[in-house]
């Protein structure tokens, strides 16, 4: 069974910065890429930002400049650096992972139990 864990969501001053981490554990052959999601309330969840195996970034236009997504340790960590944190970025944030389990043969989505950001202002 594969887990996604996550740290790092806290209530945080607006232009302040915070660090989410997650790592990837259990039977895995290969993740493809990793990514953060988030979801605000009453809003639908939305993509923040990505990373492939092959360290390719895609970044929501709302967090270029201001977010910096990361994958280390043999690609089972990723990281999102957050700075310059808005109100609007206030959200539960989701950690993702698209890879293929050992014992299948085909890939699938892996979602983390999200962690709280909170931006007062």
């Amino acid at each position: 069974q594969v887990q996604l864990v996550e740290s790092g969501g806290d209530l945080v001053q607006a232009g302040g910065s915070l660090r989410l981490s997650c790592s990837a554990s259990g039977n895995i052959f290969r993740i493809n890429s990793m990514g953060w999601y988030r979801q605000a309330p009453g809003k639908q969840r939305e993509l923040v930002a990505t990373v492939t195996s092959a360290g390719s970034t895609n970044y929501a236009d709302s967090v270029k400049g201001r977010f910096t997504i990361s994958r280390i340790n043999a690609g089972n960590t990723v990281y999102l650096q957050m700075l310059s944190l808005k109100p609007e970025d206030t959200a539960v944030y989701y950690c993702n992972a698209n890879l293929r389990p050992l014992a299948m043969l085909v890939t699938q989505d892996v979602w983390g139990q999200g962690t709280q950001v909170t931006v007062s202002s």
